[in-house]
């Protein structure tokens, strides 16, 4: 049965975000802040929140109805669990034609990982972490 989830607004949780900020510590704490603040700023529209114990991005416009377990309004999913870099899970990621070299990996279910150790890959892959997102929002079933 396709389904609409509830409000995608309330699925915005950035207090929830700036908290669990507060208490992580990891020694890219301060790459996964630069990396939040260029993902939310690519449009009024992506939201965060805490899924899978990390942050992540989502969209919260209005979009047709869907089974929410194809998980279509994430953008990005963080994954933090590694101490030598910050992944960025793009779930949708090989939809996205990214010729940056951003994306990496060929997995069946069709997700592509981007991976900073350091501020200065976050200063150099800004631009095609920016593309990759609005890339991905031309391509959202509104």
């Amino acid at each position: 049965m396709k389904a609409k989830t509830s409000n995608p607004a309330v699925l915005a949780d950035s207090a929830g975000v700036d908290a669990y900020m507060q208490k992580l510590e990891h020694p890219l704490k301060g790459v996964l802040e630069a990396l939040r603040k260029v993902i939310l700023s690519v449009d009024s529209e992506i939201g965060e929140h805490i899924k899978w114990n990390a942050p992540s991005f989502l969209y919260t416009g209005e979009m047709r109805p869907f089974d929410p377990k194809e998980y279509k309004r994430y953008v990005i999913v963080s994954n933090v669990y590694q101490k030598d870099c910050i992944r960025l899970v793009f779930p949708s990621g090989a939809k996205i034609n990214d010729t940056s070299g951003l994306l990496s990996g060929d997995y069946a279910d069709g997700r592509r990982l981007a991976f900073f150790h350091n501020m200065e890959e976050v200063e150099a892959q800004e631009g095609a972490l920016r593309n990759a997102v609005k890339s991905w929002l031309v391509l959202l079933d509104k």
